[in-house]
């Protein structure tokens, strides 16, 4: 060490590292032969000889295990009458009592009550006596519709149970939904079925409108021919409308023309064949779009929108490939069906522009 080129202290460290060194590979060598053990022959399972139950037991849990969602859980039944009387052209509805409610209430019962109606007059609901503290209630109730054997097929009986709530929203058990054109209706029905889960609330039925488009370029003429309406909403405590239609013009997200047509008495299904012609430059023609909207006249009260919808080249769907045909279609006229929207959808998805007043500045 003495006759070494470079200082003791780093011979000394160079070694004391090394030493480390060494120590922790023999402490890992030592480790990892102590752990090994010796591998185990594979296993051969023969599954014939396996009950097929037992089979069933490794890959499935006992279905008391399964803790069942709200969803699967058993909501109960409920049993109801039909009768359609075709001369007069209307329903007869009869709740008689439902069986095994499931309990919503903490005690264990429930406090039921019925809401029923065709999906084809929503405005037009019916509901049951609230029975209290039971998961058995009977009803014996009958309720009476107004449907015109047209509109028999298309419609859907709905008859939803809630658990009556004095103080918080009433909670639906269930609910039963009978498409009427499965129905036999030549002779009155009277059954059980179970409770299922509440859909969705469906899109009320506004009704649909008839119409045909025809734009001239070299004139700049686009003529509109309201031709009819069907299905309509009721609108009336009668069950008929009173209805007419408006067409307007928007020029750039603002109000510019407007036409309507004639009124027509006590219909749900009414035929104006009235046209409108309005000058639209075709330099113009990409920047409007036409909005067709049915309204119920009132005399006493002011008049209330049924439905409505817009055409252009902002419009989607339908509307836009009746626009499409029209302008690709020049001097021929194209007419095509349409649902009506509901209003406020539509005002919003036409965003149409307000003019707003200032406020003054005072000094």
């Amino acid at each position: 060490l003495n006759t070494a080129p470079v200082p003791k202290w780093a011979l000394i460290a160079v070694a004391v590292a090394v030493a480390v060194l060494l120590l922790l590979f023999l402490v890992c060598v030592v480790k990892c032969c102590c752990s090994k053990k010796k591998p185990k022959k594979k296993e051969k399972v023969n599954l014939l000889s396996v009950s097929s139950s037992t089979t069933a037991g490794l890959v499935q849990p006992e279905m008391e295990d399964l803790e069942p969602s709200p969803e699967d859980k058993k909501r109960g039944k409920l049993q109801y009458s039909l009768e359609y009387n075709l001369r007069a052209q209307e329903m007869k509805v009869g709740v008689k009592q439902a069986a095994d409610l499931k309990a919503m209430d903490s005690g264990g019962t429930s406090d039921p009550y019925v809401i029923v109606y065709l999906t084809s007059d929503m405005k037009k609901k019916y509901e049951t006596k609230v029975y209290r503290k039971t998961l058995n209630p009977v009803f014996n109730e009958s309720f009476t519709f107004q449907v015109p054997q047209t509109e028999v097929p298309e419609s859907t009986l709905v008859m939803q149970v809630y658990d009556f709530n004095r103080f918080a929203k009433h909670d639906i058990i269930g609910e039963v939904r009978l498409p009427l054109a499965s129905v036999n209706l030549q002779r009155a029905i009277e059954q059980w079925s179970d409770l299922a889960a509440a859909s969705k609330v469906e899109q009320e039925q506004l009704g649909e409108v008839c119409f045909s488009l025809r734009y001239v370029p070299s004139t700049g003429k686009l003529t509109v021919v309201v031709v009819e309406a069907k299905k309509l909403k009721r609108m009336d405590s009668h069950g008929l409308s009173d209805p007419f239609v408006k067409v307007h013009l928007i020029l750039n997200r603002k109000k510019w023309k407007k036409r309507k047509t004639s009124v027509k008495k006590n219909t749900l299904s009414p035929y104006f064949n009235e046209v409108f012609v309005f000058e639209v430059p075709f330099n113009q023609i990409q920047n409007v779009d036409l909005v067709i909207s049915v309204w119920d006249h009132d005399k006493m009260t002011k008049n209330e929108q049924i439905g409505k919808l817009f055409l252009g080249c902002r419009a989607t769907g339908n509307q836009l490939r009746h626009w499409s045909d029209m302008l690709s279609n020049p001097r021929r006229p194209i007419a095509q069906w349409h649902s009506l929207q509901a209003v406020d959808v539509v005002d919003k998805a036409l965003g149409l522009k307000t003019h707003l007043k200032l406020p003054l500045h005072t000094r």
